[in-house]
C-alpha cells in the first residue's frame, strides 16, 4: 500500500477529475465554506490556513472571495500543481509542503480559521494520530477562531470487501475517463483503490490509472470528541450546506 504522499503525488495530475466540474467546485465549495465561517465566527475572519490543500480546491476559491489564504499539504506534487492553478486563477496564496501533524511547528503562526477538507484527516490511521494533528491545528488557531473539517459519514458506509464506489465519466482533453473506487475493509481501516480508466476514443485497448491509499473509517461523533480532547469548544456537526458532513470547533478566548 502506497503512502499518502505517494498517493497524492501520483494522483495530482488527475485530481480535478474527482469532480464533475472542478472549476465549478472551486466556486461552490468556497461559497459554502464562507457561509459556514461567517455564521459561526463572524464577518471579521480574514486569515485561513488549509492544512490539506491538495491542488487548491478550497484554498483558491476562498482566496477569490477575499480571504488571505495559506495552504500546505504533505504531497510535493500536489503543491506544485496548487501553485500553478493559483497562478492560473490569479489567486495570491502562500503554499508549502507540510504534514498536518507538524502544522504549527511548520507555520509558526496563528490564523482565524484552520480547515481540512475532502476527508483528508482520515488518512491518519488512529485516534492518537488524529489527535496529534488536531492539537497542531489548535495551536495554529487564534483565540476566538475555529477549526473546520469535512469528512465522510462513515456511520452510513457499508463495511466489507470489493465495495465499488462509482464517480461516473469525466472528459479531459481528447480522452474520456471512467472513475470509480474499490474499498476493502479490515475492521475500521480500509484499503482504497482509485481507478481512472482512460479512453482516447481511438485505441481498442484502454489505459487504467490506479492509485492506492489507506483510510480510517472513523465515526464523525468520535472525531468531535477528539476535537474536544485537542482543546476546541462548541464542537458540532453540520449536515447542511456542504457535500460532506462539516465538523467545527472554536478555540475559546
Amino acid at each position: 500500500m502506497s503512502s499518502p504522499i505517494s498517493f497524492y503525488d501520483n494522483l495530482a495530475p488527475l485530481y480535478h477529475l474527482v469532480y464533475q466540474d472542478w472549476g465549478q467546485s472551486l466556486q461552490s465549495q468556497s461559497a459554502a465554506l464562507a457561509a459556514i465561517i461567517r455564521a459561526h465566527w463572524g464577518d471579521s475572519i480574514q486569515t485561513i490556513l488549509d492544512v490539506s490543500c491538495g491542488i487548491g480546491t478550497q484554498a483558491i476559491g476562498l482566496a477569490g472571495l477575499g480571504y488571505t489564504v495559506t495552504g500546505s499539504d504533505l504531497s510535493p506534487r500536489a503543491i506544485e500543481r496548487a501553485v500553478a492553478e493559483s497562478r492560473r486563477h490569479h489567486a495570491e496564496i502562500s503554499f508549502s509542503v507540510c504534514d498536518m501533524r507538524n502544522a504549527y511547528a511548520h507555520h509558526q503562526q496563528q490564523f482565524d480559521v484552520v480547515i481540512s477538507c475532502d476527508n483528508s484527516i482520515t488518512h491518519l490511521l488512529s485516534d492518537d494520530e488524529i489527535k496529534s494533528a488536531l492539537e497542531q491545528i489548535y495551536l495554529c488557531t487564534r483565540r476566538g477562531g475555529g477549526c473546520l473539517l469535512t469528512v465522510r459519514d462513515y456511520d452510513k458506509e457499508e463495511r466489507g470487501t470489493g465495495l465499488v464506489k462509482p464517480y461516473g465519466t469525466r472528459a479531459s482533453g481528447d480522452s474520456r475517463y471512467i472513475v470509480f473506487q474499490v474499498w476493502d475493509f479490515t475492521g475500521d481501516i480500509y484499503d482504497l483503490a482509485m481507478y481512472f480508466v482512460e479512453d482516447d476514443g481511438k485505441s481498442e485497448l484502454t489505459q487504467a490509472h490506479v492509485f492506492r491509499a489507506r483510510y480510517y473509517a472513523i465515526s464523525p461523533n468520535r472525531l468531535l470528541r477528539l476535537l474536544e480532547d485537542a482543546g476546541f469548544t462548541r464542537v458540532q456537526r453540520l449536515d447542511a450546506g456542504f457535500y460532506q458532513p462539516v465538523l467545527i470547533g472554536t478555540r475559546s478566548g
